[in-house]
């Protein structure tokens, strides 16, 4: 069982240096280069355990918009934790009492109907880049092309 669950989080706005600082003493933090998003080691028994510890030390020191955890668990899926303002609270929690199911896997339904939507859509934009590509190129010499570019140079610096 790992003790340590490597979490992400995503801050409304800018910490302010006072902000990092004092949340810091809390806990250990590294800020990206806009600290916007932070990313902490928390000792706790599971993933959701973690996030729940995190954002009760962290959630009044900085503008928390969401936590996560930053590495998939065994399933694939990365866990979220997002306080909501009350009305947006309540108006989620009628939602999902229309729907009959709880406000938890409401989100999660949504998450995932808005995931595989934008799938969609990304495949839909390659599937049209490929074919405006194929208006001008034949079929093997776009796959040679993308055969060198996936393909690293020997002797060429890696990125």
């Amino acid at each position: 069982m790992n003790l340590h669950h490597a979490v992400e989080i995503t801050l409304t706005r800018p910490a302010t240096h006072a902000e990092l600082a004092h949340a810091a003493r809390t806990l250990p933090l590294a800020a990206n280069h806009d600290a916007t998003r932070l990313m902490a080691v928390v000792h706790a028994k599971t993933p959701g355990r973690a996030l729940h510890r995190l954002h009760r030390r962290l959630g009044d020191a900085l503008p928390v918009d969401a936590i996560t955890t930053h590495y998939p668990d065994s399933s694939g899926h990365v866990l979220l934790n997002i306080t909501l303002p009350p009305h947006a609270d309540t108006a989620l929690r009628r939602a999902a009492a229309c729907a009959g199911q709880k406000p938890r896997l409401f989100v999660q339904l949504a998450l995932h109907r808005a995931l595989a939507q934008h799938v969609e859509e990304e495949a839909a934009l390659l599937d049209g880049a490929v074919q405006r590509l194929l208006a001008t190129t034949t079929a093997s010499q776009l796959l040679a092309a993308v055969g060198r570019a996936l393909t690293p140079t020997p002797g060429a610096p890696s990125c």
